[in-house]
């Protein structure tokens, strides 16, 4: 069992930027990659960007060139800076572990894009 935690979401101007934040409980096993998705009202849940222990980094179009990840898969965290926001990226954001057997997630942040 993994246990995630998400920090840092709120309230932001358009053009504005947040940083979030995952910390993985330890584990029994090997944590290889580490993500972000995200699920907006009325929509699916979809892929924000992803992160591996050697550090390769994988972004949705939608968020590429604003939006960065970054953290330490070895000790089990991630981050998610976010910039240049725009009211089309307010959604709950949610931390996600895959495994061959199952995906891990936290509960969720919110990030509200709105003047």
């Amino acid at each position: 069992q993994v246990q995630l935690v998400e920090s840092g979401g709120g309230l932001v101007q358009p053009g504005g930027s947040l940083r979030l934040s995952c910390a993985a409980s330890a584990t029994v096993f090997t944590i290889n990659v580490m993500g972000w998705y995200r699920q907006a009202p009325g929509k699916e849940r979809e892929l924000v960007a992803t992160i591996t222990r050697g550090g390769v980094t994988n972004y949705a179009d939608s968020v590429k060139g604003r939006f960065i990840i970054s953290g330490d898969v070895a000790k089990n965290t991630v981050y998610l800076q976010m910039n240049s926001l725009k009211p089309e990226d307010t959604a709950v954001y949610y931390c996600n572990v895959p495994t061959y057997v199952t995906n891990y997630w936290g509960k969720g942040t919110l990030v509200t894009v709105s003047s």
